[in-house]
């Protein structure tokens, strides 16, 4: 055998056993040579597909569909496609996962146009896209129920409506951190003591997640155990911060507890302790601003805490915001929302009900943040008509 024809027989053999499948079609689909990789994947033989087979009719429906309105108009258009995936049919009515290239030839050696062909398996890449969708899938569910998960325990700590405090109205709000799909540790009650005695506590626990949720729900429930039987709000703080320590909690905590009763004059008679939070905003009906309570330690951290009570008799008009630091220390690039700020928009709507003052001051926070807070907001407002 000369040279030439053992080059000829090796470009043969290269063109029958390549790593991938190689077809020549007529133009309209029509097989009109195959190489034996291609026979050897689909199990069919070569007389199967020369006899007038067209290439469309290996794939299924809605492949088919595709070939012929969109792969074939690119082909003719382009003369070219390349990565295309589909699926072949095989003789044993498996499917085949394979990405094609082809060409369009304009003229071959017999002088008509052809089209060359060229399938790559791609069993392992589907399998990947598979893999990879259904991840997504169980990462968009597992997100799904991650939010449901916040959402339920966030509603525990957060009353679903405040009750009627005598003589006051009042308004709670919450709104979560970023998509709401992580736990908080912002929590607000307003509950009876007696029927003359009312308390009231604001709080939040240092972080998220699971290990700030058990935190919260232990502060919010120790407060309505104790408030029965403490002697002040200051009171109520320190049992708090004992409870804190002896469930071993490794997490801090600020609260604002406030005792509410009937003053001396007829008005209601607040009596406000801070342990490590926010004071309170008390705007009088003539718009003047100022805080109440004076400044006391964090809980959960130390044995003994240096708490105070003051006490203010509330008058007709007058509105007394709680809230946490999400609301007062809400940022936008560098700039605060600030206490100055809250309490300038605090006066200006010191005329609406206690539930509209506090969606107002909701709406006006979100927004400074241009729609998404970066820590949770809560807030209480208590106005008496």
């Amino acid at each position: 055998m000369s040279g030439a024809d053992d080059e000829l027989a090796r470009l043969r053999d290269l063109y029958e056993h390549a790593p991938c499948g190689y077809l020549s079609l007529r133009p309209a689909g029509t097989i009109t040579r195959v190489n034996q990789t291609f026979l050897d994947w689909t199990g069919y033989r070569a007389d199967d597909l020369l006899g007038g087979t067209r290439f469309q009719e290996l794939l299924p429906v809605g492949d088919r569909i595709y070939y012929e309105t969109h792969f074939a108009p690119l082909l003719t258009m382009q003369g070219e496609v390349r990565e295309i995936a589909v699926e072949l049919k095989c003789v044993d009515g498996e499917r085949l996962p394979v990405l094609v290239n082809s060409t369009l030839r304009p003229e071959e050696p017999d002088g008509a146009p052809a089209v060359r062909v060229c399938v790559f398996r791609a069993i392992d890449r589907r399998e990947y896209e598979r893999e990879l969708l259904d991840a997504r899938r169980r990462a968009r569910e597992s997100e799904a129920r991650a939010r449901q998960l916040a959402e339920t325990l966030q509603r525990s700590f957060i009353p679903p409506a405040l009750p009627r405090v005598p003589g006051m109205e009042a308004g709670g709000a919450y709104r979560p951190a970023g998509a709401g799909d992580e736990v908080g540790g912002d929590f607000y009650d307003l509950f009876e003591i007696s029927p003359t005695r009312w308390g009231l506590v604001l709080g939040d626990v240092c972080g998220k997640g699971a290990g700030a949720a058990v935190v919260t729900s232990l502060a919010r429930y120790t407060v309505r155990a104790v408030a029965t039987e403490a002697e002040s709000p200051a009171d109520v703080l320190r049992k708090l911060n004992s409870s804190l320590l002896g469930h071993g909690a490794e997490r801090f905590c600020t609260a604002v507890y406030a005792g509410i009763e009937r003053g001396p004059r007829g008005g209601p008679l607040l009596t406000v302790s801070l342990g490590g939070h926010p004071a309170p905003l008390l705007v009088a009906s003539s718009g003047e601003v100022r805080r109440i309570g004076r400044p006391g330690d964090l809980l959960g951290v130390l044995d003994d805490v240096v708490l105070a009570d003051e006490s203010v008799e509330l008058r007709s008009g007058d509105t007394v915001l709680f809230f946490t630091d999400g609301v007062s220390e809400a940022r936008r690039d560098r700039e605060f929302f600030g206490e100055e700020r809250l309490a300038g928009l605090l006066s200006d709507v010191r005329g609406l009900d206690a539930g509209a003052i506090t969606g107002r001051i909701v709406d006006r926070v979100v927004g400074f943040q241009n729609g998404v807070p970066r820590d949770d907001i809560a807030l209480v407002t208590l106005r008496v008509p």
